[in-house]
Formats: C-alpha cells, structure tokens, sequence
C-alpha cells in the first residue's frame, strides 16, 4: 500500500480553489443583474399557427416607461419601474418590489412579419403578438398514395 507525504500547503490551495468557486457562484446572477438591468420581469412565450406571444408580468409601470423592439428574429423589451414621485429610499421601511431599469432580449424561432406586431398592457400584463412571417408558417402536404 503507497503512503503518501501530508502536504498542509495542497490542502491549503484545494480549500482556496473551493472557496472561489463558492463565491463565483454566488456573485454571477448579480452580475447578470448589473449587465442588463437591476431586475427582470417573469415572461410566458407560447406559438400559435398563426403567431409567437410574450407575456410579460410587469405591474406598477406605465405604458411610457416601456420600450417594445423588433429586429430581424429578436425581441427586446426595455422598461423602468421607478420610486413613487415625493418618496425618497429613507423614508421607506421595507422595499421589497424591484425597481430600476429592466431589459430582456429574446431571439425568436421562426420569422415573424414585423410590420403587423402589436402590443398590448391591461392590469400590469404587457401582452406582445408576433404574427408569423408567411413563409414561416408551416405546411400541411398532402401525401398520395399510389
């Protein structure tokens, strides 16, 4: 049976590189957070025949503080739910909804016609309809059998 030499230093660093991995698992959501907003809204996207739909959950903004683009096969939603007008962050108790600029990014699986996209904000749902380009809707092909 081999015996091998104790060596504190290699327990040392194996303790190190455990402690770093702990902490940048930690930290990377933050980092997320940082790089494209200090929040974002919970989305259901679901397809229909005719088109691709966005829910997005985002209560206690105005329509104004919504930003909706469409590039080539991305959808990009920008917003800020921002600190009651006369309320400074001192005089809270308890601040637990989020607040502060949003941006969520979402790269579409099928072509959608850009120029008929239309969104819609009722009771703190901002509801966004893509419509399938044409010839990215599918086809049924009838197959003869002979």
């Amino acid at each position: 049976m081999p015996t091998f030499k104790w060596d504190p230093f290699r327990d040392l660093l194996n303790l190190h590189e455990k402690m770093n991995s702990l902490f940048e698992d930690v930290m990377a959501p933050r980092q997320d957070m940082a790089l494209s907003g200090s929040w974002k809204p919970t989305v259901d996207i679901y397809e229909t025949d005719d088109a691709m739909v966005v829910n997005a959950e985002i209560p206690g903004i105005g329509p104004d503080d919504i930003s909706v683009k469409v590039s080539e096969n991305t959808l990009v939603i920008k917003g800020e739910r921002k600190l009651e007008k006369g309320l400074r962050e001192e005089n809270y108790h308890m601040i637990e909804r989020n607040h502060g600029r949003f941006q969520r990014a979402f790269t579409l699986p099928v072509e959608v016609d850009q120029e008929n996209v239309k969104a819609t904000f009722e009771d703190g749902v901002l509801e966004i309809v893509l419509p399938k380009a044409p010839e990215s809707r599918s086809k049924t092909i009838e197959v003869k059998v002979t």
